[in-house]
């Protein structure tokens, strides 16, 4: 039996974007605040992630 890939469900669903026509601007400058906070948040994390990668790497070539 086949499987058709496109009949799978993904792993994370794409959210759909916010209609920022019905934002006034303050609202679309704490949407801003919010995503930047996000963005910080999610860049901590990767160097986080490299730092792991590297002393692994660092321990295993010994």
């Amino acid at each position: 039996m086949a499987y058709d890939l496109d009949d799978l469900d993904p792993r994370q669903k794409k959210k759909q974007p916010i209609n920022l026509d019905s934002m006034n601007i303050e609202d679309l400058q704490e949407y801003v605040a919010a995503l930047k906070a996000e963005i910080a948040r999610v860049e901590a994390k990767i160097k986080a992630k490299q730092g792991h990668a590297a002393a692994a790497a660092a321990f295993f070539k010994k």
